[in-house]
């Protein structure tokens, strides 16, 4: 059984569980990010982020709205 790794949100510090080793029971499986949304968070941060987070970025439509 793979492990799941306790983190903290790079983005916005919120503690969460990555569940790489499972990435369909992962939080992120269902959240749908253009290529220019991934591009944005591989830039700025490191690690996964949680799912608000990733959600929050997912609702950003334009590159415009793609900042900090």
């Amino acid at each position: 059984m793979p492990k799941h790794e306790k983190t903290s949100c790079p983005r916005c510090h919120a503690d969460f569980e990555c569940k790489m080793g499972s990435i369909l029971l992962c939080h992120c499986s269902d959240v749908r990010l253009t290529e220019a949304q991934q591009e944005f968070i591989a830039e700025n941060w490191d690690g996964c982020l949680c799912h608000d987070c990733l959600v929050a970025v997912s609702n950003m439509k334009q590159a415009a709205d793609l900042s900090l």
